[in-house]
């Protein structure tokens, strides 16, 4: 039973002062002076202010409440090193059984590290789990908390925890380990590509040792260089950016003997390889409707370099004008397609024809451009099925098809082939999925005969309009029709000129999310997503290494034509090989050289301070250290302790007991109240009328 005194005043506090307060400064006058009676009347007083403010005796049963303690279990991926899991899994029904016997707790068991968030993964963050666990509980019930860890904890507060008890932390893994490590130190996230970038690097060893190790450099998973590192000494490199867009540039070291693991043996620094404006020269062979729509269209790329020259004046035209006065510049044939034609990445000749402009000989050497990595667009008209056509040069070994002589002048609507519903350049071609598509006719054609490479754009009766072929190392297109100016001056609705020209000439400049053949993979959270572009009907299935060498099989289902997709959720953070047929790419899952991994061997520096500001303590699992007895644990003892007391010992670990209390019910024994209070106040009176009467 626990008795406690507590009042209910009949009237207001203030009421009852304004009635007592008068007649106790009578009473004392009284006493003061001594009057006969005073003393009666003190009593009765005092009776009379016992009754108003009524007294009352209370027995409370109540039930105390549990201290609340919070069990906080690793589980991240640098707990799967040695025989920590196995040491974690004990130590947790240890602790477990051993609570189990205490009645005064209650016991919360939070695993941290399992999410399926990549960011959650990749970071130990125990003292999180921590908050939540206590989210629910009030101050003075939490009895404190115990974690189970190797002591790599990236969310250690920089003060003591939001809580007033005791924080323990029971460290996995052996003291000593041993364990190297390599990380960038200066990667620039943007690169010029076919430029070299300078990047840096430390190999850094966990017990300081000296000397040099061999570092393997590797760029979208090919080998460049091997490297010689000093231990602990930032270290210079320098690659070349082999391509546009995303590259993932790897360093690596041995596995040396005895190290903990070969997991933060690897470092990744994503690369965006970014082009120098390409270079384009185009060649007008005369003024005409569509060559401005090649024109605006390249100069719209802020990625383009664009020289353009156009023919107005041939060598054959005799007007008696003397050259000094002519306001026209001489075309610079030998500087162009001799001195500097290997500074450009793609040249167009827009129904241009042969008129002694271009010596015979230049031919050959744009042919051989062509051959060893250049890029070729004729934008054909009628000049191409004329004598003077260009493919009557040594330029024709360089070309798709030559002309059989026909201009077809009727009207026809552009359509893809089936090759090119599946071609990257053609492909998904807006307009391209109706019947008939949903863009303007074109009224003129060229004739060619065996034409080589791939036809993706038919014309009228089903002749070949757009055709796309490599010669050598380079690449060559052929449109077969000077009408698509009529899209861009919105003819019939016009056509989407903008993305067929922009896709063609790109294609043939190499742009790799042009290509026919191509496999990418890429992360989203922990799903590995791979996209494979192929002309094939079915490329197989993907296959996929893990970075700790596990073999996995992503099927690839069709999505539209010429794309195949597949996706597959995977618990590792790092980098996958990905390959289908002869294609191999690799992606990164998770942030890149996560803290996860930067530091695996275990401590207790970096918990202490949290521990030591709360009372707590942190002790190592592992008996004996490094080379202690194979599966023996040096589990301590629970211990309730009061709060303000020890809260641990050599042996022992104290969580705080809680003073908080359920209250069940209530009984009340009214102290001046009923016949008694009634007695004792009439009693008290009666005497003091006595006493004034003798």
């Amino acid at each position: 039973m626990n008795w406690s005194l507590a009042f209910e005043p009949l009237l207001s506090w203030p009421l009852l002062a304004a009635v007592l307060v008068p007649l106790a400064l009578l009473a004392l006058i009284g006493l003061w002076f001594r009057q006969r009676g005073a003393v009666l009347r003190a009593l009765a007083l005092l009776a009379l202010a016992a009754a108003l403010i009524n007294p009352v005796l209370l027995d409370e049963e109540r039930e105390p409440l549990q201290s609340v303690v919070a069990l906080i279990v690793d589980r991240s991926q640098s707990q799967d090193i040695g025989e920590r899991t196995a040491e974690t899994d004990r130590a947790l029904a240890g602790v477990q059984e051993r609570l189990a016997r205490l009645k005064q707790f209650e016991v919360r068991v939070v695993e941290a590290g399992k999410a399926d968030a990549a960011d959650e993964r990749t970071q130990t963050r125990l003292f999180g789990a921590l908050d939540s666990a206590f989210r629910d509980v009030p101050p003075s019930r939490i009895g404190g908390a115990i974690m189970i860890t190797d002591g790599q904890v990236h969310d250690v507060p920089a003060g003591a925890p939001n809580f007033h008890a005791p924080l323990h932390a029971l460290i996995t893994g052996e003291e000593g380990e041993r364990d190297r490590r390599i990380r960038f130190e200066k990667a620039p996230r943007f690169g010029i590509v076919g430029k070299p970038l300078d990047l840096t690097y430390r190999v850094i060893s966990s017990t300081g040792e000296s000397g040099e190790v061999d570092v393997r450099v590797s760029v979208n998973g090919e080998q460049v260089a091997v490297e010689r590192a000093t231990i602990g000494r930032e270290m210079p490199l320098e690659i070349t950016v082999p391509s546009a867009g995303r590259n993932i540039v790897e360093l690596a070291i041995p596995r040396a003997e005895g190290e903990l693991t070969d997991t933060n043996n690897r470092a990744i620094a994503l690369i965006d390889g970014i082009r120098e404006n390409l270079r384009v020269l185009l060649v007008s062979g005369e003024p005409h409707a569509g060559e401005r729509t090649w024109r605006n269209l390249l100069k719209s790329d802020a990625s383009v370099d664009l020289v353009h020259f156009t023919i107005l004046r041939p060598p054959e035209k005799q007007d008696g004008t003397p050259i000094n006065e002519l306001s026209l510049i001489a075309f610079p044939t030998r500087e162009l397609f001799v001195e500097k034609i290997n500074d450009f990445d793609l040249i167009i000749f827009d129904r241009y024809q042969h008129r002694d402009v271009l010596p015979i000989l230049y031919y050959d050497y744009i042919a051989e451009y062509v051959e060893k990595g250049g890029a070729l667009l004729i934008a054909a008209g009628p000049e191409y099925a004329g004598d003077q056509s260009i493919a009557r040069t040594p330029l024709m070994a360089a070309l798709p098809a030559l002309p059989s002589g026909e201009v077809i002048d009727q009207a026809f609507y552009p359509r893809l082939t089936d090759i090119g519903k599946r071609h990257p350049v053609t492909r998904g071609l807006e307009g391209s999925a109706t019947e008939p598509p949903h863009w303007s006719r074109w009224f003129r054609l060229i004739g060619i005969d065996r034409p080589e490479g791939e036809v993706v754009m038919k014309g009228a009766d089903d002749r070949p309009l757009l055709l796309l072929d490599r010669k050598g190392e380079g690449r060559v297109g052929m449109f077969l029709s000077d009408q698509g100016w009529l899209w861009a001056r919105g003819f019939e609705g016009g056509g989407p000129h903008v993305s067929l020209y922009r896709r063609i000439a790109h294609w043939l400049m190499k742009e790799p999310e042009l290509e026919e053949e191509r496999l990418t993979a890429s992360g989203r959270g922990m799903v590995l997503d791979v996209r494979r572009q192929t002309m094939s009907d079915d490329p197989g299935a993907a296959q996929v290494i893990t970075p700790s060498g596990k073999a996995l099989t992503v099927p690839l289902a069709q999505g539209e034509p010429g794309i195949f997709t597949g996706s597959a959720e995977v618990n590792e953070i790092g980098l996958y090989q990905v390959a289908n047929g002869d294609l191999t790419a690799l992606a990164h899952i998770g942030p890149i050289n996560a803290p996860e991994f930067a530091d695996v061997v275990s401590t207790e520096n970096v918990v202490r301070p949290a521990t030591d500001a709360t009372g707590g303590s942190v002790r190592r699992l592992a008996a004996g250290g490094l080379g202690g007895l194979t599966g023996s644990l040096n589990l301590p003892a629970v211990v309730p302790v009061r709060a303000g007391g020890d809260a641990s010992g050599r042996d022992w670990i104290g969580l705080r007991t809680t003073n908080d209390s359920t209250l069940k019910s209530v009984s009340r024994v009214p102290m001046f109240g009923g016949f008694f209070g009634l007695g004792l106040l009439l009693l008290a009176l009666g005497a003091m009328w006595y006493r004034e009467g003798r």
